[in-house]
């Protein structure tokens, strides 16, 4: 049995469940605690766990997730909070010196079991540092897994399997789709395995791989074809651990490939997908890969916002122009 939740809900319902699972696991970060996060992520958690477990920390993203780290050193399972995702960036040197080489530098002695969660994207009309989509700034790091659902089924089980990871997790929520839409969402803890893609419609004409909050316009964009372009759709999940296996199957089948991300466009993952395809599967190939990005620009305000943001007619521009070459 299960609810009808929303993706921000099955986070929080994530969170939860966990929390009655392992004392270990505690939240953090700015608000989390009497006020439930900017987004009410972490609503109610306060009350149930108390200020132990669900601490309010100072205005301090480094501070943030460098206390998490040595929590996660020495035993413990955090789960620290970025309000938003561009704000994480006073804290990168400690995301990439020490949270993502724990284990390395320490030969194996240390690991650092955390969860550094973030609202990420565009599409609530917000300031530049609020809406960026920098996941390839953690793609690039090795040692760190990246994990971005795109629905709430998704949302709980990725964190659950984020939490209980050995090894440091960086969970971004599409904010987009926070409260979009709902759906079942099963009662207690459940896990989906992070490093395996979901393909969410099957077809046989082109790929479109994407992730995140670009998911459900890419559906869009691919009914709106049916009747002449049979499109399949392959939603990453994770992209580190990138699924090759499921990405390379699903060009052996079609051919040709279009990669939608809302991130600038120069140096994207859609980037690396096209060059794993290119190793890896070439002489399937029968046209150029398309990649409909956002643009290499700052983000930008919010009169201009739905220009940026791939949308579906775009979309299905960028689809044709690689099923007709």
């Amino acid at each position: 049995m299960g609810e009808n939740l929303t993706l921000v809900q099955a986070v929080r319902d994530g969170l939860r469940d966990e929390m009655a699972e392992d004392d270990d696991v505690l939240v953090m970060g700015e608000d989390v605690g009497k006020n439930g996060g900017v987004f009410r992520a972490t609503e109610g958690l306060y009350d149930e766990f108390g200020e132990e477990r669900v601490v309010d920390t100072p205005l301090a993203e480094s501070g943030i997730i460098g206390s998490a780290i040595g929590m996660a050193a020495y035993g413990l399972k955090p789960v620290p909070e970025i309000q938003f995702s561009g704000f994480m960036y006073p804290g990168f040197d400690q995301i990439v010196s020490h949270m993502a080489r724990l284990r390395t530098r320490s030969r194996g002695r240390f690991t650092c079991p955390m969860v550094l969660r973030a609202p990420f994207g565009g599409g609530i009309r917000a300031p530049e540092h609020h809406s960026e989509s920098k996941e390839a700034f953690y793609v690039h790091e090795a040692g760190l897994k990246v994990a971005i659902p795109s629905t709430p089924h998704d949302a709980k089980g990725m964190l659950i399997a984020a939490i209980r990871d050995p090894d440091p997790v960086i969970f971004l929520e599409p904010k987009k789709i926070y409260r979009a839409f709902r759906e079942e969402v099963p009662d207690g803890p459940y896990e989906v395995e992070l490093g395996e893609a979901a393909v969410r419609r099957e077809g046989s004409d082109v790929s479109v791989f994407t992730w995140g909050a670009m998911t459900r316009p890419t559906l869009e964009a691919a009914e709106n074809m049916a009747d002449d372009v049979d499109v399949e759709v392959v939603d990453l999940r994770t992209l580190s651990p990138l699924d090759e296996e499921t990405v390379v199957e699903s060009f052996e089948k079609t051919g040709r490939a279009a990669i939608v991300h809302e991130a600038p466009k120069t140096a994207g993952v859609g980037a690396e997908l096209t060059a794993t395809l290119q190793e890896e599967a070439l002489l399937h190939q029968e046209a150029p890969i398309k990649r409909v990005t956002g643009f290499d620009v700052p983000f930008p305000l919010a009169a201009l916002e739905d220009y940026y943001l791939p949308e579906p007619e775009r979309i299905e521009s960028g689809i044709r122009e690689t099923v007709e070459f």
